[in-house]
């Protein structure tokens, strides 16, 4: 299968964006920069020197940021999910993204200062869900938090 990679559409602040990502995710990097020349033939009105497009990777998944202007902002039709094992990765993204300018929002759902949505969520989360006998209680108990707690999921699943 072809790799794919995220690009996100920001206006003008992809390199900041990036360099924030960078500093919440372990085992992140910067890559290539690609600034708009001097004679930008594209509509965006940049500045030369602007960074049009910035590669980076955040604990190994590549992404690139792309200063495209104003037209287009980010929704919660698109998040990402941060798949962790314990509460203290739970706490670390939260408080990461909230703590700097983000938005709580329900269900272990969180955007960042840039707009950008997070699903910051338990592991096991997939695994409670599919199960016929654990997956309502779990439900329940998800739609009941903005942070999940993963102690009060474990419960909710009868793993405690």
């Amino acid at each position: 299968m072809p790799s794919t990679i995220p690009c996100l559409w920001f206006d003008g602040n992809a390199e900041d964006a990036a360099n924030y990502y960078v500093s919440v995710f372990p085992n992140s990097r910067i890559g290539t920069i690609q600034r708009y020349p001097e004679d930008n033939p594209f509509p965006s009105g940049f500045a030369a020197g602007t960074a049009l497009t910035v590669e980076f990777e955040l604990d190994g998944q590549p992404y690139v940021g792309l200063n495209g202007g104003p037209e287009f902002t980010f929704s919660e039709a698109i998040s990402f999910q941060i798949m962790c094992e314990d509460q203290e990765e739970i706490d670390h993204y939260w408080d990461a993204f909230v703590g700097d300018g983000g938005e709580e929002q329900p269900c272990g759902w969180v955007k960042d200062k840039y707009g950008l949505s997070w699903q910051v969520v338990p592991t096991d989360l997939s695994r409670w869900g599919s199960d016929p006998v654990k997956s309502p209680e779990v439900m329940q108990a998800v739609a009941g938090m903005k942070k999940l707690d993963l102690a009060a999921l474990r419960r909710a699943a009868g793993e405690a």
